[in-house]
């Protein structure tokens, strides 16, 4: 696994239209270190908010209570609810633990939007806030 670290980094759009730090249907990206280059590769961004590691834990605990999953089974942030076994009313009974347990209230466009235990616990931390 190749990584690179930068102190700055910059994007310039080669179109009028578009506002600055808007990115628009960019497919690749060509990057050059010290004078050698690499070639065009697909471009992909992942954008996490980091829930607090105990937030993550608590939504894993209630993610396996709700599905009636083994305490040795393996779930991580990662973990898909439908990879773990969830059709869509384990999920709608996933966040309905989630906000008995958080004190909170997830409007139903956001529930249907969760699809993983990260992406839960960066909604309630967002909620928290």
């Amino acid at each position: 696994m190749a990584s690179a670290t930068a102190s700055s980094v910059s994007f310039t759009s080669l179109s009028s239209s578009l506002k600055k730090n808007q990115v628009s249907h960019l497919k690749k990206v060509s990057v050059s270190f010290g004078g050698k280059s690499f070639k065009p590769v697909p471009l992909r961004f992942r954008v996490a908010c980091a829930a607090k590691p105990e937030t993550v834990e608590k939504v894993c605990e209630i993610v396996r209570k709700q599905l009636a999953l083994p305490a040795d089974s393996a779930i991580t942030g990662e973990s898909k609810f439908v990879s773990l076994g969830a059709d869509s009313l384990d999920t709608v009974e996933i966040v309905m633990g989630l906000e008995e347990e958080f004190e909170i209230s997830v409007e139903e466009e956001s529930a249907q939007s969760i699809t993983t235990v990260q992406e839960a616990a960066d909604m309630i931390e967002k909620l928290k806030e």
